[in-house]
């Protein structure tokens, strides 16, 4: 394998991605726990991965123990009788994979350590529920299966019925399916998982729908409070800060920071890459604003520009800081009027409404694919979403579902 794997082109980033999927899957296969081994080198060089010693060596400045140890974060101690986390199910692989997940989210989203063990909690709950009602079964190796899609949706369903009966609150019952939702999601991403069984547990239960953000439940902002709120900017820079807080979903801090050699425009579809981020490079689409950041650009195009969509001359870094972020969005809702449950709403309140909207949109989406499911015979349009169309084509409709969604806001005032 090794000789089609151009090792030196690959970041930091990329090797640990790759080791994330293809070597540990590897290891999998071959019965070894890539939470808690340390693949040798002749299992590497045997397996045709002798290529990426060289390459840590020679570009990152790195041996393959302290790569694997201290960027991977591999604890190859983590079984050597110390006393670990009990998971109360038999599924070896579920676990592992349900930890890998973890150190993901906590090395590439820097979450703090309560809210790992929160998580590391509720995905447990789900998996004892699960194997309690469905016996001793891989759960990766069942979202690994189309063919087990429709029995599966029903066979999640049936353990969030459980918990619905169980749990106290609709906000615990949310935080449950958030956590469960975005493991099924991590699995899609890396092609472990090819469909989400959870995607049909929000529509299925009333009352659930809720933002978590570091264990809090906090309201979002409502489409016609921003409608407001957009009616009251008096220029191209007051409009782009909201486009930027609640079509892009951006936190207030890469609000200040950005700069127009982040944006990628014309590509399809229309992005910001993150390349500064401390946890990784990532980017957000564009699925509404593209025009706002051309005119903004426009606007700013003279001499001696910085590149910062949200320049500043007093401050060394070149752009606001957060915290004028914070104080031009107070003045906006200030002079549009509008509270939520009789407090000022901070900028993060326009990162809820996407999360919202965009849950909306998947809905709509559903909706629209509806009789497509009957006509197939389907039981849940989410199938038809993720088995009948291609991967562009479900791309598109989300895309087009969720500009659709985020356009009868943002042009509204206009």
């Amino acid at each position: 394998m090794s000789d089609v794997i151009n090792w030196s082109r690959m970041s930091l980033d990329e090797l640990i991605e790759f080791y994330e999927t293809e070597i540990a899957d590897e290891m999998y296969r071959e019965g070894m726990s890539p939470a808690t081994e340390r693949p040798s080198y002749e299992w590497l060089v045997n397996h045709g991965y002798s290529g990426i010693a060289y390459t840590l060596r020679e570009h990152h400045d790195l041996t393959l123990k302290q790569f694997i140890v201290e960027k991977v974060g591999v604890d190859a101690d983590a079984d050597d009788g110390t006393p670990g986390y009990e998971w109360g199910i038999s599924d070896e692989q579920t676990i592992d994979r349900f930890e890998t997940y973890l150190r993901d989210r906590q090395r590439r989203q820097n979450l703090a350590d309560t809210t790992i063990r929160s998580k590391r909690t509720r995905l447990a709950r789900y998996a004892r529920e699960y194997e309690a009602l469905h016996g001793e079964v891989t759960l990766v190796d069942r979202v690994g299966d189309r063919d087990c899609q429709p029995e599966e949706i029903e066979r999640v369903l049936s353990v969030f019925d459980v918990l619905d009966d169980e749990l106290a609150s609709n906000d615990s019952k949310a935080k449950h399916h958030y956590d469960v939702n975005d493991w099924y999601v991590w699995l899609q991403n890396r092609a472990i998982g090819t469909y989400n069984p959870s995607s049909t547990v929000s529509t299925s239960f009333g009352g659930w729908d809720t933002d978590t953000e570091d264990g809090e439940t906090k309201p979002a902002l409502q489409p016609d409070q921003l409608r407001e709120i957009l009616a009251v900017c008096d220029d191209r820079e007051d409009r782009l800060l909201v486009v930027a807080l609640g079509a892009w979903g951006l936190r207030r801090g890469e609000v200040a920071a950005l700069q127009v050699s982040q944006f990628i425009p014309n590509a399809e579809p229309p992005r910001i890459e993150f390349e500064d981020r401390k946890n990784g490079p990532s980017s957000v689409q564009l699925l509404y604003g593209v025009e706002d950041y051309l005119d903004r650009v426009e606007a700013l195009d003279e001499s001696g520009w910085n590149g910062h969509l949200f320049p500043s001359n007093a401050a060394e870094s070149g752009h606001i800081a957060p915290g004028t972020v914070n104080n031009r969005f107070e003045r906006l809702v200030d002079a549009a009027g509008v509270t939520l449950n009789g407090e000022r709403p901070t900028p993060h309140a326009c990162r809820r409404f996407w999360y919202n909207a965009y849950q909306d949109a998947m809905r709509d989406l559903q909706e629209q694919v509806a009789p497509m499911a009957a006509d197939q015979g389907s039981s849940s349009a989410a199938v038809v979403v993720d088995k009948y169309l291609s991967e562009e084509q479900a791309r598109r409709a989300r895309h087009d579902a969720m500009h659709e969604r985020l356009a009868a806001v943002f042009e509204s005032e206009t």
